[in-house]
């Protein structure tokens, strides 16, 4: 009998949930005579989440935020890194890399690429990040988690996957025993892996009317933020969750950020969402996410400015009317009905195993 080869891979997610979740649900679906290492930076989420799973390798790269002298010092440092990455693949032996974008993708691509191997790269927004742009011409397969973002990658290998969404969420969950329970619309408001302080102040200022109005509320606030002073029985604070399928599969609506990952999430949930996209986005790529859901009935659009929270109540009250209709015609959630139906349309539940199958391809 042939001796099973143990393909060896190397995978480089890093920063947020959003790069990080996607790739470990490729990694944990891949069968197990895989080898598989983990490239990192220090004192980023991946400390937390992967070495309890695969071996974590850290290299000092950071993003280009930086202007002038000091972002220059950063690209060089970035460049500089591919030689490492270089020492790694040729030191544990790797055949293919996968990664899913980011700052961490410019040296692990090019150094995939002096030592001739595969390299597979995942980008899930709407409009791809610079790393994919600029060197996504270089890669084998550079997998897209939206349709509409292969208009921007010509002269690549484009072949649309979707967004790996984790494994709990392809399963029926209960609802958090810490949720407030009851027939009232449970509205969640979250910004992310990291929170978001911006989202939060504009949507603290509403909590009290939508507790009047009669709804139950759910506040992630990230780890960077503060409890509020709110007292009422139909509303929890939490800096994170650990129960995250759970509270989403049975929220009837989500106010979030637009990231990819989050975009997914509450698609494989089929859960409607109001978007406000961060201002700061790199490219401005979540309002792309956001616009891309929204031309599909699943979303709503609110942005983030002075006048943010007055926008947000506006767009709140006919989904509220319209969840407890006054003309008794029984169109209990009309509106989050259509809204779930156009998160549906976009779910991708298989996209981990179209990956899994690239993967296996180039190297068994």
């Amino acid at each position: 009998m042939a001796k099973k080869i143990m393909p060896r891979l190397l995978i480089a997610a890093s920063g947020t949930g959003g790069h990080i979740f996607p790739a470990l649900s490729v990694a944990e679906s891949l069968p197990d005579h895989w080898e598989i290492s983990w490239l990192g930076v220090p004192h980023r989420l991946e400390n937390d989440v992967i070495p309890k799973k695969y071996p974590l390798i850290k290299i000092p790269v950071t993003g280009l935020q930086e202007q002038g002298i000091k972002k220059l010092l950063k690209i060089f440092q970035l460049l500089w890194s591919t030689i490492d990455v270089f020492k790694i693949i040729i030191r544990r032996d790797i055949q293919i890399v996968f990664t899913t974008g980011g700052y961490i993708a410019v040296p692990v691509i090019l150094a995939s690429k002096l030592s001739g191997i595969r390299v597979v790269l995942h980008d899930s927004n709407a409009l791809p990040g610079k790393a994919t742009r600029f060197l996504g011409r270089l890669c084998d397969v550079v997998a897209l988690g939206v349709p509409s973002a292969i208009k921007q990658l010509k002269g690549c290998k484009t072949i649309v996957t979707g967004t790996p969404v984790r494994d709990s969420f392809l399963s029926e969950n209960p609802l958090p025993g810490w949720v407030p329970k009851g027939l009232e619309p449970l509205i969640v408001v979250m910004g992310g892996s990291q929170g978001a302080v911006g989202l939060n102040l504009m949507t603290r200022k509403i909590f009290p009317w939508l507790l009047n109005y009669g709804c139950r509320v759910v506040h992630i606030i990230g780890t960077n933020d503060q409890y509020s002073k709110i007292d009422h029985v139909n509303f929890v604070e939490r800096p994170f969750v650990q129960e995250m399928a759970g509270l989403l599969q049975h929220a009837d609506l989500v106010v979030s950020r637009a990231g990819a990952g989050c975009l997914s999430e509450l698609a494989v949930c089929n859960t409607p969402a109001i978007f406000v996209p961060f201002p700061h986005a790199a490219d401005d790529h979540q309002e792309m996410n956001a616009a891309y859901a929204a031309q599909f009935g699943a979303a709503l659009i609110v942005h983030q400015s002075n006048v943010g929270t007055e926008h947000l109540k506006r767009v709140l009250v006919p989904l509220l009317e319209n969840y407890f209709p006054s003309n008794g015609t029984g169109q209990e959630k009309c509106l989050l009905d259509k809204m779930s139906k156009g998160m549906e349309k976009i779910a991708v539940r298989d996209a981990h195993l179209r990956l899994v199958d690239i993967l296996t391809n180039f190297v068994e």
